[in-house]
């Protein structure tokens, strides 16, 4: 397949959430990066070798019902590489749940080799295990 010419150029991701601050601080620890404030209602991660993403304050915000389609579904995720481990996997569990994240699915997460959570805010996420080069 022949490369596609691009209409524009990648920005970012923008996060509908309550609180653009504190969703912006959770993922700067989760994934890097240092989050730039242009005002109360937007803020900026670019986190290190990966993706822009922007956290816009959304009066009236409603959470999506993972994995529920019917109302309110699942609009994006986001993918982190966790490790290559379960033991890797289970260490970063740790550090996101004492973030704030909760756990969404473990079910089969072996098979399937990611599990998935919600941010404080009711997005989902997951840590995904990556294979080993």
């Amino acid at each position: 397949m022949a490369p596609v010419t691009p209409v524009a150029r990648f920005r970012s991701v923008v996060i509908d959430c309550p609180d653009p601050h504190a969703l912006a601080d959770f993922y700067a620890q989760v994934g890097g990066g240092t989050p730039e404030a242009e005002d109360d209602d937007w803020v900026v991660l670019r986190i290190p070798d990966g993706p822009r993403l922007a956290f816009q304050r959304a009066p009236g915000f409603i959470p999506p019902e993972w994995p529920r389609a019917d109302r309110n579904s699942q609009q994006f995720h986001v993918d982190f590489d966790g490790g290559t481990t379960w033991e890797e996997i289970d260490i970063a569990e740790e550090k996101v749940l004492a973030l704030g994240a909760r756990v969404l699915d473990r079910e089969d997460y072996e098979k399937k080799d990611f599990r998935v959570y919600a941010d404080p805010a009711g997005h989902p996420f997951c840590l995904c295990r990556i294979d080993p080069l």
